[in-house]
């Protein structure tokens, strides 16, 4: 939830009432006639946390329309981008075999994963026929890619499991695909709604990766060492798959000999305690502040991509969002 001062109270009277409306809109795309679908899909709805992306969509809609105002395409576009985020959410828990988000069960731990799996199917069809409702084709094109990226991601990412030797350039590849495609393609459809030109639509294209990419190195360090019951999702499932992230890789980057051998030995081992153990280690090494350093210079790159849009409320606000990636603990 944004907290947002006196001046931009309007813009947060905004965004309540069109979430609200995204939501309604996600609901009604998703209902079926079959009670055992429709039941599914309420319990993934409770995976539902910041809405970034929905907000994104809003934000730099508002932000590039000038004195114009949020339109259904907008709202039908903040819907299409939450549920292809919900599809990867889904697929991310069976993945990593995660029991818990938003601090109750997965739908893979509840249900199975071959239900887990099928309704992550369900939630891409919709976003692309709901997206297919538009007057026009770019939009689709549009998310069609970003899907394609963040499927691209996930497969990096799988085929560099247990790869100890992983290096920064694989790392950053990674999660500008899993994370930043998205963000990135949210921001641009954002524009695009408006009638934005090419040159801004690019640029808010731009925003959006860098904010996602922050956004998911701040993740990978919660699940290091983060709290659990404050994350509200199962943590040290990096670890327990054989991911190496930024910390990690820094840490081993800057370590000597044997504390490289003594960190690999506690990676490739069992130890009811590593996780809490690695992310020790990596506080005292200073390799988490390191993560967290690297990701406040890409927020600085992000809204230095804010140039083309004129001053406004929604400017402002897309500011104080790229700023919160770095502060927040969930």
């Amino acid at each position: 939830m944004l907290l947002l001062d006196e001046k931009h109270k309007a813009i947060g009277a905004m965004l309540a009432t069109e979430l609200l409306e995204v939501e309604a809109r996600f609901a009604e795309e998703l209902g079926s006639d079959l009670t055992c679908v429709n039941d599914l899909v309420r319990h993934v709805e409770r995976y539902r946390g910041k809405m970034l992306r929905p907000t994104l969509v809003l934000l730099c809609g508002q932000a590039a329309a000038g004195e114009g105002e949020i339109n259904d395409a907008h709202r039908t576009l903040a819907a299409v981008v939450e549920m292809v985020h919900m599809a990867s959410l889904v697929h991310d828990d069976i993945l990593d075999e995660a029991d818990s988000r938003r601090q109750g069960a997965t739908l893979n731990a509840l249900r199975g994963n071959e239900a887990a799996v099928m309704l992550g199917d369900y939630l891409i069809s919709h976003a692309y026929h709901l997206c297919s409702s538009l007057d026009h084709q770019e939009a689709a094109r549009l998310i069609a890619s970003a899907t394609n990226t963040v499927c691209e991601g996930e497969l990096l990412q799988l085929a560099n499991r247990y790869n100890w030797q992983l290096d920064e350039a694989t790392y950053f590849d990674i999660i500008e695909r899993k994370t930043g495609a998205l963000c990135g393609v949210s921001c641009r459809m954002g524009a695009l709604a408006s009638g934005g030109a090419m040159e801004l639509r690019e640029a808010m294209d731009r925003f959006g990766r860098k904010l996602g990419s922050a956004f998911q190195i701040i993740d990978d360090v919660l699940d290091l060492v983060g709290n659990e019951q404050v994350v509200g999702k199962s943590l040290g499932k990096d670890l327990e798959k054989g991911k190496l992230t930024l910390p990690l890789i820094r840490h081993l980057a800057h370590a000597g000999e044997a504390e490289r051998e003594k960190v690999l030995a506690l990676l490739r081992g069992n130890d009811d305690d590593r996780a809490e153990r690695v992310g020790r280690l990596l506080i005292e090494s200073d390799a988490v502040g390191e993560a967290r350093r690297c990701a406040e210079t890409i927020i600085d790159q992000a809204k230095g991509e804010l140039v083309l849009l004129p001053q406004s409320p929604a400017r402002d606000v897309l500011e104080s969002m790229a700023d919160m990636v770095l502060t927040r603990n969930a």
